[in-house]
């Protein structure tokens, strides 16, 4: 089994907040191959199901993002997935809207809910889709109100867009690996028509 993990922050406070984009992949897998997010465990959200021939589990941890950690190590310990199959979702301030990068480890890049994975996880060998929100528009505006706060009109357009292209990108990181995956969407760039 695989681990496809949203990060976000629970609440509808959050919803839609660039921070939560990694809860909205999940929805928007969960949508798509008819898989029920309604199973409580671990401090998580989670639903099994088929995606690309696989089994996965999408998870969406409920405690805050800072402490994503708790619910991924403690669902993947019991499930017995190792790091590299576990898919983790985040936004990335250092990308821009219409990006995307897969990779298969790394550091944390200043994301405080990856951090707190790498720790919890115990190594940071395990696959990463940074979907790109944008940095704040001024120089040395807050980066905590800026990722809490939802898009504009024309970027929530333009990310309903971006979460079809990561769609395309989880799966075919299940059905092929983080390399395929990588080299497919890596490089491009969603824009509205």
């Amino acid at each position: 089994m695989k681990l496809i993990v949203g990060l976000g922050n629970p609440g509808t406070t959050y919803a839609k907040t660039r921070h939560n984009i990694g809860f909205e992949l999940v929805d928007a897998l969960a949508k798509a191959h008819g898989i029920a997010l309604t199973n409580r465990r671990d401090k998580a959200v989670t639903g099994r199901g088929t995606i690309a021939g696989q089994s996965v589990m999408l998870v969406k941890p409920q405690t805050y993002m800072n402490l994503s950690g708790d619910a991924v190590s403690a669902i993947a310990r019991k499930e017995g997935v190792e790091r590299g199959d576990i898919l983790v979702v985040c936004d990335d301030i250092n990308l821009p809207p219409g990006r995307m990068r897969l990779r298969g480890s790394g550091s944390a890049g200043g994301q405080n809910g990856l951090k707190d994975l790498i720790a919890k996880l115990e190594g940071d060998d395990f696959p990463r889709l940074r979907i790109g929100v944008g940095a704040p528009p001024a120089a040395g505006s807050e980066q905590v109100n800026w990722v809490l706060s939802v898009f504009g009109p024309q970027d929530r357009k333009l990310m309903d867009e971006v979460l079809i292209a990561a769609m395309g990108a989880a799966e075919l990181w299940l059905s092929e690996g983080v390399l395929a995956a990588a080299n497919r969407f890596n490089g491009l760039t969603v824009t509205l028509s």
